[in-house]
């Protein structure tokens, strides 16, 4: 779910205006999964503008004391969320670890970097959520570590059902600052996007495996 319309259009827009999102219906990407997509979304790019990481960093943080209270830490998700969880947890003057997609297989192979005591709380901070599978596979190496996990916090989601279906089955809360429904309907609303360009766009996000094909 999102926090608010306010927030919602807010964050949409001011992706769209340092190209962290970019909608191309003519003229499609080719994600790493072979997906075609109109969209492409990478939100490493705020941490080059101030205002727009300013605004983002301190509407996640505002949203973790309200949702979550006072967590122990905070942890980001390597690698897109690692700057922007460090920012959230600087706002809140807590402690900042981060997880990678697996263990190194060097050194002290870890996985989670920083460090935490088994029973702490973290919120999860994310930059983009698509299927949900790496984001939930930071949860499964925090919960091993035996650290509790109050829930997850989101800049941007594309809203598949699958994403919504794999948080249900681990039982982690994610809230999300905007998604894709909201980005489509600012972006039409301000005529962004033509109405023939919304309508290709919506029919790529109801099935976006087989779009394109």
């Amino acid at each position: 779910m999102i926090f608010d319309k306010v927030i919602s259009d807010k964050t949409v827009s001011s992706l769209l205006e340092v190209n962290a999102i970019k909608l191309q219906p003519n003229k499609p990407f080719t994600w790493a999964s072979g997906w075609k997509s109109p969209i492409y979304c990478d939100n490493r790019i705020i941490l080059s503008y101030k205002e727009v990481r300013d605004f983002i960093a301190s509407t996640m943080a505002e949203q973790v004391k309200k949702l979550y209270g006072n967590p122990d830490a905070i942890a980001g998700v390597a690698t897109g969320a690692i700057g922007i969880g460090m920012l959230v947890a600087d706002r809140l003057g807590l402690p900042f670890i981060y997880v990678r997609p697996e263990a190194k297989s060097h050194g002290r192979q870890n996985q989670i970097e920083g460090s935490i005591e088994s029973g702490k709380s973290v919120v999860v901070i994310e930059d983009l959520i698509s299927t949900g599978k790496s984001s939930l596979n930071a949860v499964n190496a925090l919960k091993k570590a035996e650290v509790d996990v109050l829930g997850m916090i989101a800049i941007f989601s594309y809203g598949f059902d699958i994403a919504v279906e794999n948080f249900k089955n681990a039982n982690i809360k994610l809230n999300t600052l905007s998604n894709y429904k909201n980005l489509l309907a600012l972006a039409k609303e301000t005529n962004y996007i033509s109405s023939q360009e919304h309508e290709v766009l919506k029919l790529w996000n109801s099935n976006p495996s087989e779009w394109g094909k």
